[in-house]
Parts: C-alpha cells; structure tokens; sequence
C-alpha cells in the first residue's frame, strides 16, 4: 500500500506542474484584466500611469512563465500568494472555505452511495419487473438532467413551495452565530441536490453488478444449499456486486467537483466556488492556480482511493502489481 501512494505521490507530481503551469498560461490569455479587476470602478477614472503601477504592484506586468514560477517557487515554501479579488492570503480563503465545501461534498457523496446501492440493489432483485424498470428511467431522466436546473427545481419546490427548507446561505438571516442545526438545515438542499446528481451513475453500477452476480454459480449454490433469500442478496450478491463501485469513486471525483461548484453558487453556498468564479474572472493567478491544485490533487487523491480500496477487497488484486 505504501508502495503505491510514493508512486502516486511520484506521478503527482510533473502533473501538478503541467496543469498549474496551463492555468497560468491560459489565464495570460484571457481577455479579462486583472488590474481593473483589482481597482474596480476606481479604475474608469485612473490614469494610465496609476494603472502601470498598480500593474507592477500586483506582478501582472511579468509574462505568465515568470508568475508562474515565482508562484511555484514560494507555493514549495508554504506561501500560495496573496489574492488580489479577495484581498487576502491565498491559505486563508481556501481555508475559510474548504471545510464547507468538504461538509457537502461528503454528505452528497455519501447520500449517493447508500440510495444509490439500495436503488440498485432493488432493481437488481427481479430483472425486467416494473421496480426494475421504473428505477433505471429515473437513473437515465436524472443522468441526462443538468445539475443547475435540478438545484433550480429544488428551490422552487421546496423552499418556495413547500417552505419546509431554506433556499441557500449557510446560516438564518437574521442568525448572528453558526450553530449546527442551522447548518445542517441548510446544507439538506443542496447535499440532496449533489447527489441526485450522482445517484444515476451508482444505480446503474450497483444494479448491473448485483444483477451479475445473482447469475453467477456460487450464488446459485448458495440457494441451492438452502440459504435464504436475504443471506444470499446481502452475503454474497451485495459483497461481489459492489466491486465495480469501488472504480467509480475515483472517476466521479471530478464530476463531484463541477457539479459542487454549480450547487454552490445556485445556492449562494460559502464554499470554494465563488471564490474559483471570481478567481477565474479577475484572472487572480495565485488563488486560480491554488485551487486548481487544490482540485488536482482531490482527482488524484480519488484514483488513489478507488486502487486502495479494490485491492482490499477483492482477493484477486494485489497491491504489489497495481
């Protein structure tokens, strides 16, 4: 195991390099302007030598190979930099802003695996029955369904309509402090909200593995041997049809990331979205290029993660060979 992450860790790193390097790149030719990003409407009524000036003072006067590792080199020391759009260290704002993005990517990914697997599972029971039938067009409605209008619908149903849940924010308007129950609360619709927008892929995977498996000998043995039916599903259909699960865990980390962002800024959710919307727009190199290591490394983190756990449990991998 410790093996693989020091080569994962090995192969972090000229991709870290390529992509920060590209975000600098791109950003440099964009046809946004930073120093009047910076200045705001103050910058309508500047002079041209103000703005050269405030241009040096940022370091936007430097071609994009030069920030880029200026940015790198101080980044190895613990300093990302300081964000112009935001007016503070870069640390800080990912700081300020990380736990709450974690907090609902976590409860959405979590709430997608568990309905998801139980989804499937379901459906898995009795190929072709109307259960089956009626939970794989839901998975391919919501699978086809753009998360935004999704989080839109939700809003107008259950905010607006139903009143039974907050439209967005992290805490009640008229609420001074933070305090758990306001979070959780608030954190109900766009969680649910991500993970419809993951629970598609889950179905399908947990319903085709599970299906498989209830084909396969040892299971029919199983019954054979007279076991009953719920022993059967749980100890070994469910066991060996969440196997192709486990891949999925990696591969919807980035889609889990987009879709979190829209979540986030249709919900006026304080994560790390506007900070990247506002980050891209006012072409803030040192926060634009820390957040896309930051989502980097969560991608390689999830490929990680998905090789881990299916070299756990499956007895036919081992770690030694991946």
């Amino acid at each position: 195991m410790a093996r693989l992450a020091g080569r994962r860790a090995l192969f972090a790193v000229p991709v870290v390099l390529v992509v920060t390097f590209g975000v600098f790149a791109i950003a440099a030719a964009s046809p946004f302007d930073p120093v009047k990003a910076y200045a705001g409407t103050a910058a309508l009524g500047a002079d041209q030598e103000t703005l050269d000036r405030l241009r040096e003072n940022l370091g936007v006067d430097q071609s994009f190979v030069a920030r880029w590792w200026h940015w790198l080199t101080s980044a190895l020391t613990g300093d990302l930099g300081h964000s112009g759009v935001m007016r503070q260290p870069v640390t800080q704002v990912i700081g300020e802003r990380l736990v709450w993005s974690a907090l609902l990517c976590a409860a959405a990914f979590a709430a997608a695996v568990l309905a998801g697997t139980v989804l499937g599972v379901l459906a898995a029971r009795r190929p072709g029955s109307m259960l089956d039938r009626a939970v794989t067009a839901l998975a391919y409605v919501l699978e086809a369904a753009p998360v935004f209008w999704i989080a839109l619908l939700a809003v107008w149903l259950f905010a607006l309509q139903w009143d039974v849940l907050p439209a967005g924010g992290l805490t009640d308007t008229a609420s001074e402090r933070v305090t758990a129950g306001q979070v959780a609360s608030h954190v109900a619709l766009p969680a649910g909200v991500l993970a419809v927008s993951q629970l598609p892929w889950f179905t399908l995977y947990v319903r085709q593995g599970v299906g498989d498996a209830l084909a396969e000998d040892p299971v029919r043995g199983a019954r054979a041997r007279g076991l009953g039916e719920r022993t059967v599903l749980v100890g070994h259909a469910l066991r060996s049809g969440l196997l192709p699960v486990l891949t999925l865990i990696g591969s919807r980390v980035p889609e889990l990331i987009t879709g979190a962002l829209l979540v986030e800024s249709v919900f006026s959710w304080p994560g790390i979205a506007a900070a990247t919307v506002e980050a891209a727009t006012a072409v803030d190199f040192p926060l634009l290029a820390a957040l896309t290591t930051l989502a980097t490394a969560a991608v390689l983190a999830g490929n990680l993660l998905a090789d881990l756990l299916y070299g756990l449990f499956d007895p036919r991998v081992k770690l030694s060979d991946m």
